[in-house]
């Protein structure tokens, strides 16, 4: 079904304050008043329902190629400051508002949000109906779209409209490797103002566009980490003595992803590694253990999204942000469905029946978000203090 223009950019003219653009490849135009660099970004076009976070939100490794639109009204209010990133460099293509940014009134603000906007070269629009477009999305999946700012308000609509029609999209797209780091190195840093447990174990952790939120919070767990390119291969994980592996979160189509990254994962669980993945890493563990992932019509992007733990029957309201999904029905017998969306039964996480491997596909360290699944973290270290133990014993 193809998705009706919600104004046809060649029958609405600008309005004569506008700034900014958003044009949808379907042709739909929305105008309002520019924020942050100048210029114009392709990307999909999402949304993001959550109430706080957006600092966090907008550098956040996974939302590479995707441009957000905040469903909450207020967003500025907190300001921005050094510590709420989850990346050095922001790699979402834009934002879209409702409302003009809000001034900081945040004791921890260093820096208004626009500025901070044109500092990381972030091309956003305030003034769109963020419901009508929420809603269009909802109905009809996310679109791909351009966002573009120009203080002089003079826009060639039909060549953002080509822009946005030839853009390729996520599907098929490797995009971890963009958003990776370039060599290992060591974290050390946990949770502030939260004292870490001792480091008993070695976690290598796989950097796929990792939040930088999860390595504080394997350190508050107890682990020592060393954080590896995307792209190591199995014999340069295996050379590093892990007492374990994890594999982060981060952008792109996981089965293209998967191309380089599932023979790696293979061998880690051939070598009998306790192995903890996360949103990405969790399709890429789906992936490798012989199952497959497939692109969501609109995917979970939010901090309020419940799931319940078939294995306790409790439900954890969880933050997420994804675009595929792990397909249950293409798993193996010796794979157990762990977690649940009660959104729409897609799967949020699985385990191997016969070995210490684990994933889940939404966000524990949530950031921004609720604290209910920070458990797995201990889990994950449980998992590797059991597995040090039958080896001592064997």
């Amino acid at each position: 079904m193809t998705a009706p223009s919600l104004q046809k950019r060649t029958n609405i003219p600008a309005p004569e304050d506008a700034t900014a653009v958003l044009v949808l490849s379907d042709g739909s135009v929305f105008w309002g008043k520019g924020l942050g660099a100048i210029g114009s970004s392709v990307g999909e076009v999402c949304f993001n329902t959550s109430m706080t976070g957006y600092q966090e939100t907008l550098t956040d490794p996974s939302y590479a190629g995707q441009i957000i639109t905040f469903t909450f009204p207020h967003i500025g209010n907190v300001g921005t400051n050094p510590e709420d990133v989850e990346t050095a460099k922001p790699a979402a293509r834009g934002l879209v508002l409702r409302a003009p940014i809000t001034d900081p009134a945040n004791w921890r603000a260093k820096e208004h949000l626009d500025t901070w906007l044109k500092t990381n070269n972030l091309i956003g629009i305030s003034g769109v109906d963020t419901r009508a477009l929420t809603l269009r999305i909802r109905e009809f999946g996310a679109p791909n779209g351009v966002v573009a700012h120009a203080p002089d308000g003079k826009f060639d609509l039909d060549t953002l409209h080509a822009q946005a029609e030839s853009w390729t999209g996520l599907e098929g797209m490797v995009l971890a490797k963009q958003v990776t780091c370039s060599k290992p190195y060591e974290w050390s840093e946990g949770i502030w103002h939260q004292e870490a447990a001792p480091q008993r174990f070695h976690v290598v952790a796989v950097d796929y566009g990792a939040k930088q939120n999860i390595l504080r919070c394997l350190v508050n767990a107890g682990c020592r980490v060393t954080v590896v390119p995307a792209t190591a291969s199995a014999e340069e994980i295996f050379q590093l003595n892990p007492d374990g592996v994890f594999l982060s979160n981060g952008p792109g189509d996981p089965a293209a992803t998967g191309i380089y990254a599932v023979p790696v994962i293979k061998a880690i669980i051939e070598r009998g590694l306790p192995l903890f993945g996360i949103c990405l890493g969790h399709q890429l563990i789906g992936l490798a253990l012989g199952g497959k992932t497939t692109k969501m019509r609109l995917g979970h992007r939010g901090a309020n999204q419940p799931v319940k733990d078939l294995q306790t029957g409790k439900v954890e309201i969880t933050s997420q942000n994804h675009g595929f999904e792990v397909q249950t029905d293409t798993l193996p017998s010796s794979v157990e469905t762990t977690h649940i969306s009660l959104f729409d039964g897609s799967n949020e996480g699985l385990r191997l029946k016969d070995k210490p491997v684990f994933s889940v596909q939404y966000h524990p360290e949530a950031s921004p978000g609720p604290h209910d699944s920070h458990y797995l973290f201990k889990r994950f270290v449980d998992m590797i203090a059991a597995h040090k133990g039958k080896r001592r014993a064997a």
